[in-house]
Parts: C-alpha cells; sequence; structure tokens
C-alpha cells in the first residue's frame, strides 16, 4: 500500500513498466481512499529495487508511506497488469 499523493501522477504506469522490466508477476490499482495497492511476486532483490521506487514514485508524486507486507511466494500470478477499479466497498 502506498500513501500520499499517489493518484493521477502517473504511479500505476510507472510500476507497471518497473515490475515488467525487472520480470515481476503481480498487480496495481488505485484504491477510493487515494492510496495505490499493488500485489507482485518475484525475486527478493528485484521486488526489493520496486519497494525502492514506491518510496519515491514518478514525478509529482509525495509519498508519504508505504507498507509492504512479505508473503509466501504463491507462483499464482502472470505477467502485470493495472486493475482498472478499485474493490468495492462491501
Amino acid at each position: 500500500m502506498i500513501s500520499g499523493r499517489v493518484q493521477g501522477v502517473g504511479f500505476r504506469k510507472e510500476i507497471t513498466e518497473l515490475a515488467t522490466r525487472l520480470k515481476l508477476t503481480g498487480w496495481v490499482r488505485n484504491l477510493s481512499d487515494g492510496r495505490v495497492e499493488a500485489l507482485v511476486e518475484g525475486e527478493k532483490d528485484r521486488l526489493e529495487i520496486l519497494i525502492e521506487f514506491c518510496h519515491v514514485g514518478p514525478h509529482g508524486a509525495s509519498v508519504r508511506v508505504v507498507d509492504v507486507v512479505w508473503l509466501d511466494y504463491a507462483g499464482e500470478l502472470d505477467g502485470f497488469r493495472i486493475l482498472k477499479h478499485p474493490p468495492s466497498s462491501t
């Protein structure tokens, strides 16, 4: 989860491009509360590069907090994509 001024600045696009270059799999989406959420799988050293980027973000972003939760590798994701719709609040 990435908090701050992170929507409307190309954050999802930049994460997708970097994740693809790093051969990571997963998704990224905007949340209705203004945060950006990502679920990413891959090699730890490559994940750490992506996390470093998330602390800075693209030009125009102002990142306040990056919350990272490490989970066991599931291998269930294929490719990397932007989810267009935030999850419903129900």
